[in-house]
């Protein structure tokens, strides 16, 4: 009963290494989606308090400047400055992991090339050309392409078997890549949404605590009370639409180039399959 356990044992654990795909899955490690945020609240109550708040912004000798007047526009200020500075960080950090996606030189052309080197059964070559790409698209590829040059020297697969096993291990490859270029967009999506209700939600309190000081004070006092309220609760307003547009353009620029990679990787796999299928039948 032990011999055939372990013989049943042998077996499976051969059979496992046998389906297993060469893909490899990357650590998904993501801290700064919870650092930069803290970070970026600090820096903004921290400029609130010790930049806008400057006694220089109301002691110039000419009356309070725009930064005195920003200070004065409330507790959601900080709040507006804080999303202002992650939408920054998430800007940049974005921009960095797409252009690295993108690869070096076009996608189309390093297809072409790849594809030419198929034709002429050239894998190794084609292989080389995923190294000088780099990039999502060349990494799906280079996943498989090492499946289709193991597929060529399978003599127990017939060709459409070896061609599913090949558009599994690109399936499997673009399972990896593309949460990677996605990650993080979440902030640019909800900021951009949220930044304007909250700017608003700013200018709301300003207006009543305007309003307010309308009603306690009078004669002509409360009329230059009134504009001056107003205009620091409009600056709530300022940062919330500011912050917003900046998120929103940059949101679409992000998913474009992104949808520009999927496509790639799509048109990867499909030179893939249809070259093995057409070359070795």
């Amino acid at each position: 009963m032990a011999e055939t356990k372990s013989t049943v044992t042998a077996a499976a654990s051969a059979t496992a290494a046998k389906a297993g795909t060469s893909v490899q899955a990357k650590k998904n490690g993501n801290t700064v989606s919870w650092v930069a945020p803290i970070i970026c609240l600090v820096a903004g109550v921290s400029f609130y308090i010790f930049v806008l708040g400057a006694d220089g912004n109301y002691q110039n000798g000419k009356g309070i400047n725009w930064m005195g007047k920003m200070h004065e526009g409330g507790p959601i200020v900080p709040l507006l400055i804080t999303l202002f500075l992650i939408v920054v960080v998430f800007v940049i950090e974005r921009l960095l992991t797409i252009t690295k996606a993108l690869g070096k030189g076009s996608i189309a052309d390093f297809v072409r090339k790849v594809q030419y080197h198929l034709a002429n059964k050239n894998v190794d070559a084609a292989l080389q050309e995923c190294d000088k790409q780099q990039g999502s698209v060349a990494n799906v590829m280079k996943a498989g392409l090492r499946k289709y040059k193991e597929m060529i020297g399978n003599t127990e697969l017939d060709t459409e078997q070896k061609v599913l096993t090949i558009q599994k291990e690109v399936e499997e490859a673009t399972a990896l890549e593309l949460p990677m270029l996605e990650k993080n967009l979440v902030f640019l999506s909800t900021i951009a949404s949220v930044a304007t209700l909250i700017g608003l939600l700013g200018t709301v309190i300003g207006m009543i605590r305007a309003f307010s000081s309308l009603g306690e004070a009078g004669g002509s006092s409360a009329a230059n009370d009134l504009a001056k309220g107003i205009s620091e609760a409009l600056y709530n307003t300022a940062l919330g639409i500011g912050t917003s547009a900046i998120s929103i353009i940059m949101y679409n620029v992000f998913t474009t180039r992104i949808d520009s990679i999927t496509y790639g990787i799509d048109e990867s796999g499909f030179t893939l399959t249809q070259s093995f299928a057409s070359n070795y039948k």
